[in-house]
């Protein structure tokens, strides 16, 4: 009986300490971020004290086994963890000249007015399209800036198919000069006009990154540039550096791998009070999470002393 009686008293220790150490150090499972809707594609803005994060929304329903996207939504933070839902700043019927299709977008800030890179299905002119939106305020509302669309199908010749005008990625180099990279299958880029509007020359083809399928980003770590980009389908996202934007680029592999349940893996890559940070999506937010239906995560970014970046793991916990 004394053995029994010792047995039980240190059961009940063991479950008071458990109880007490899930009290002090709880499970958190940050990602997905966005737990309110459907988001994929998404891109982030540094401005000021916060993140701004733009995403397209998935609104499929759940047998529905294609894209069915309307409206771009936007979500705020000043820690990464908690996230702001603002109202929808903008949708594809702001665009007269398009038909539809919210796909993948990116807002950039120039001399205090924000402008939003977005890909739509062109009206009259057969296959996706870039626009622009322009706002005085990072979470809008947006409008029109140019009345009509900036990149058609039929300006690019690299790739003969008419869903290779998409996922725009904007950056300002240190000398003032903005380019716009975008692409499926080639990826392109050409200069921007001060005004953030209109080309400002030809539009150039990047021919070293092996494997582009599409969702270019540009961003730059101290004296090198990172062309980041969805490789092969299902897509992971690999990279390539430079000393220059305009390259030439050398491939270094592979940064992420499959996003779980997505056959799109998109990415967005910045640094904010300190940390760098990659953004993505998948489609495991069940029960009807899927390469239709994604979600927003994001995880640590961290770079080795050479300057290339370390394999991003995804992660459940996120950021805590």
């Amino acid at each position: 009986m004394k053995n029994l009686i010792t047995i039980l008293s240190l059961l009940v220790l063991i479950a008071f300490c458990t109880t007490a150490v899930a009290q002090i150090n709880p499970a958190k499972f940050n990602n997905p971020i966005i737990k309110d809707q459907y988001t994929g594609d998404p891109a982030a803005l540094v401005y000021k004290d916060k993140v701004y994060l733009y995403a397209g929304h998935d609104e499929a329903p759940k047998d529905f086994y294609f894209y069915k996207m309307n409206e771009w939504v936007v979500y705020s933070s000043s820690d990464m963890k908690k996230w702001e839902s603002h109202p929808v700043p903008l949708k594809t019927t702001d665009f007269t000249w398009a038909k539809g299709d919210a796909w993948a977008s990116q807002v950039i800030e120039r001399n205090g007015k924000f402008y939003w890179y977005v890909t739509v299905e062109h009206g009259s002119v057969q296959g996706k399209a870039i626009g622009i939106a322009v706002s005085d305020s990072p979470t809008g509302p947006f409008k029109d800036a140019l009345g009509k669309a900036l990149i058609t199908n039929d300006m690019t010749k690299f790739s003969n198919i008419s869903w290779d005008d998409i996922d725009p990625t904007v950056y300002i180099d240190t000398d003032g000069q903005a380019y716009l990279f975008w692409g499926n299958t080639a990826c392109h880029y050409a200069k921007l006009k001060d005004n953030m509007i209109e080309l400002d020359g030809p539009i150039q083809h990047i021919k070293e990154l092996p494997n582009f399928t599409e969702a270019p980003w540009i961003h730059k770590h101290k004296d090198w540039y990172y062309l980041s980009y969805a490789y092969e389908f299902p897509e992971k996202i690999a990279y390539a550096m430079s000393k220059s934007i305009t390259g030439a680029w050398e491939f270094k592999g592979i940064l992420n791998e499959i996003a779980g349940n997505s056959n799109t893996n998109h990415q967005s890559i910045i640094d904010f009070k300190g940390q760098s940070y990659f953004i993505y999506h998948n489609g495991a937010t069940q029960p009807d999470g899927g390469s239709f239906r994604r979600s927003v995560c994001v995880d640590k970014l961290y770079y080795n002393k050479d300057g290339t970046m370390k394999r991003v793991v995804m992660t459940s916990e996120g950021i805590q």
